[in-house]
């Protein structure tokens, strides 16, 4: 692959004719955030690894979360300080290293009569947050009266406001933050590809795992693939995989579900992201992003399809009737919500414990067949996780190989796109797409439009703009960002489908849904051309994605 993009979909097929050309020290399954942020560790010390996702990377539940890397607040209402502590301090690591799509998020927590954190609870719970999280001081948490809750948000004015808090957490889109890191593990040698199923475990003579027998479900391609240690990542279906191997005994999962549903800021604008309790021991959050509001999470018990949770008309309700009882005036209706997701937490099962009071850990499980298990913890957790499985992975290879492996260093590693070298990261990231938006804005781009890829690509903004350019010069303005976006995906993102597209790589079906229609016919045409579809190659992806549009606006 000498002389082309190491994450390219034109080059999967040579990237899979490598995998099987080696025994990886570490063979993934899972191409979610935990797989991603294994794959980073591992290459970046030098070991041999491969990462293969039966769906899209971060079609799980790294694309249906919360969209917040956070320090879990709530955790400290079971106690849970070390949790607290780790990821806290996560956070600031998350976002140091991919300052593009983390970023600095102020929250507003309206305190309420009979919630279960009152003025003084709050401000005591924050301010252990603060230093559990060692929260930088400009960022530390502040008390409002009712008057100044109101100044800062009036959406919230109700009788049952008290007083208020202003305290810090980071927005993201978790399937670009995964993306970025399987990008930045390619540049360290890692290989990884989706459409990449594992059928069955291989084992060698002494019934120690060994590899798996994968199939590509673009081709129907069957073939082996050997690693030293073989990872199961696959967040829901770890248990299924554990049943494969014949080790699921001891603890277990529990899947529970949380929706979000989205509304316009036409009418309900909200100037906050705000935390709040709903008045049954649980909190929501409402953020806004772009032309939206989007509202969530619920948390309740699930035993569905995993690929495809369903989104129930009661979990729509539950939610509106939250927004509705902070903010009377909004008067949220069922015809209000626009679109909605549902994912799915892969929990350690605790006996008698209700969907919300389970631990947030990981955990990882090693089968008597050697098969190592990671399941369990936060997106906000994924590098700590990698580190954890790795140092276990690299002392047994030191035992056994006599190797030396290096200590992890993903905490000072950028991603792609978020290299900036710089102090303070984020006034450079400024000064840098100030900059790159002067050369770009001979295009016709408009600012807004500009600001949102920036903040989707980082310093990669630099490949698109120059495709831009090239487009505009051979083909003319109509729809030249949109074509390049689409050029870089699909070469340098592994993107090859609609979904990838406008789910998973800029997340537009959460946050823009209403823009996809005019611009779906342009896409399929482009990315028709760009992977050299036929034209019932591309009805089908037209078909299928429109079905997934669907679904996002469908409840039972």
């Amino acid at each position: 692959m000498k002389n082309k993009t190491p994450f390219s979909t034109l080059n999967r097929g040579e990237i899979i004719e490598k995998m099987q050309a080696y025994t990886h020290d570490v063979l993934v399954i899972g191409g979610g955030i935990t797989g991603a942020g294994i794959a980073l560790d591992a290459a970046s010390r030098g070991l041999r690894v491969a990462v293969i996702e039966k769906q899209d990377f971060a079609a799980g539940t790294s694309s249906r979360s919360t969209k917040l890397v956070h320090g879990g607040l709530r955790y400290l209402e079971h106690l849970e300080l070390a949790l607290v502590h780790e990821v806290g301090r996560e956070r600031e690591t998350v976002h140091r290293n991919a300052s593009h799509i983390v970023l600095p998020e102020k929250m507003l927590l309206p305190i309420i009569k009979g919630g279960s954190l009152g003025q003084f609870t709050t401000s005591l719970a924050l301010y252990v947050y603060d230093h559990l999280a060692g929260v930088k001081k400009s960022e530390h948490r502040r008390m409002l009266s009712r008057k100044q809750t109101i100044e800062k948000e009036p959406l919230v004015e109700s009788e049952l406001l008290t007083g208020g808090a202003v305290y810090y957490e980071y927005k993201t889109t978790d399937s670009r933050l995964t993306i970025e890191v399987f990008k930045k593990a390619s540049e360290y040698g890692a290989l990884a590809v989706n459409y990449l199923a594992a059928e069955s475990f291989v084992y060698n003579e002494k019934g120690k795992v060994c590899g798996v027998n994968a199939r590509d479900l673009k081709n129907g391609a069957q073939f082996e693939l050997k690693g030293k240690y073989v990872i199961n990542a696959t967040g829901a279906w770890v248990d299924d995989l554990r049943k494969l191997d014949n080790s699921l005994k001891g603890k277990r999962l529990h899947h529970t579900k949380g929706i979000h549903i989205v509304v316009s800021r036409k009418r309900f604008n909200l100037n906050h992201a705000i935390y709040f309790d709903v008045g049954d021991n649980r909190m929501v959050f409402a953020i806004p992003r772009f032309s939206i509001v989007y509202i969530g999470t619920t948390d309740t018990n699930y035993t569905g399809d995993f690929a495809n949770p369903n989104i129930e008309k009661a979990d729509v309700q539950y939610l509106l009737n939250a927004i509705n009882r902070i903010s009377p005036q909004a008067k949220l209706v069922m015809d209000d919500v626009e679109s909605a997701w549902a994912g799915l937490r892969p929990l350690i099962h605790e006996e008698g414990k209700a969907p919300s009071e389970l631990s947030r850990k990981d955990e990882i499980f090693k089968s008597g067949s050697g098969l190592l298990s990671i399941a369990g913890g936060k997106l906000t957790g994924y590098r700590v996780m990698a580190k954890s499985i790795i140092d276990l992975i690299a002392k047994h290879l030191k035992k056994k190989e006599d190797r030396k492996i290096k200590k992890c260093k993903t905490k000072k590693i950028a991603l792609s796109g978020g290299d900036f070298s710089f102090k303070p990261e984020t006034y450079k990231l400024i000064e840098y797409a100030d900059r790159k938006y002067d050369e770009a804005k001979q295009t016709g781009i408009s600012v807004e439009e500009f600001k949102t890829l920036f903040y989707r690509y980082g310093n990669n903004i630099d490949a698109i703009t120059n495709r831009a350019f090239d487009i505009r010069n051979s083909e003319g303005q109509a729809h030249a960002w949109l074509k390049a976006e689409l050029w870089y995906v699909v070469n340098h993102e592994l993107a090859s489908g609609l979904s990838d597209f406008f789910v998973r790589r800029t997340g537009m079906i959460h946050f823009q849904i209403n823009e996809i229609e005019p611009i779906l016919e342009i896409a399929a045409a482009e990315m028709a051309k760009l992977l050299s579809w036929t034209e019932a190659e591309k009805a089908a992806q037209l078909s299928d994605f429109r079905t997934e549009l669907q679904a996002s606006r469908t409840w039972e």
